[in-house]
């Protein structure tokens, strides 16, 4: 356990999309699908959504999750899915007010919230949880936007499906083992911090075949 708190867990990272860099970028696609690989940015603190092998030392003493600067980290990548409850097929559009899970690809645990306080800003705890992809019913967040389906130029919200909390940033920093990361928590009111834009990623189209299908329940090996 380190100065502040947090327990280091040692577990094999996921090779990071090694079987896919032949796909397509979608770049000609304006719109997010299920299936796709994509880096999220906090566009108030221009930080990317990142999760890593470093468990909360309060709280829930659950995986963590933050915010960094680095855009090259590959544990930033996530992969969007549907819930246990709607399945959402590889490169079908995710519609405004749809619900969907974020599952890190590195680590297969999906971005999840509960009513634990957040270590720095006593806000609602978000964390990483669950197992090859599968959790529970707090992995599952709203996507917010204002035409019929997320488009990737878009700024978007996350609205935390259980609880109501918007996935947020405002600006508190760790210190060691992950020094200069931003936290990540959930706030009940909607301000500037919670809005959200995918940057690089792998974009799935429906006539895509022969690759991972993160769509399905995620598994550790290739």
């Amino acid at each position: 356990m380190d100065s502040l708190g947090f327990i280091r867990v040692q577990i094999p990272i996921t090779v990071l999309l090694s079987c896919m860099f032949t796909l397509s970028s979608g770049s000609e696609m304006n719109f997010v699908t299920c299936g796709s690989v994509v880096k999220l940015l906090n566009v108030k603190h221009n930080v990317r959504l990142h999760s890593h092998d470093v468990r909360y030392g309060s709280g829930s003493g659950q995986q963590s999750v933050t915010g960094v600067t680095t855009v090259e980290d590959s544990n930033s990548y996530w992969s969007v899915r549907g819930t246990t409850q709607a399945v959402c097929h590889r490169g079908t559009p995710v519609k405004c007010g749809q619900n969907i899970r974020l599952t890190h690809v590195n680590t297969g645990r999906n971005l999840h919230s509960h009513y634990f306080t957040s270590p720095l800003s006593s806000n609602q705890e978000v964390s990483a949880f669950g197992e090859n992809g599968e959790g529970d019913n707090l992995d599952e967040w709203t996507v917010l936007c204002s035409g019929s389906v997320w488009k990737r130029e878009e700024s978007v919200r996350f609205r935390h499906t259980a609880t109501e909390a918007l996935l947020s940033v405002t600006g508190e920093e760790y210190g060691r083992p992950i020094h200069g990361q931003r936290e990540v928590h959930g706030m009940m009111i909607s301000s500037p911090h919670s809005y959200w834009r995918t940057m690089e990623g792998i974009f799935m189209k429906p006539s895509e075949t022969g690759f991972r299908d993160f769509s399905s329940p995620l598994h550790t090996e290739f």
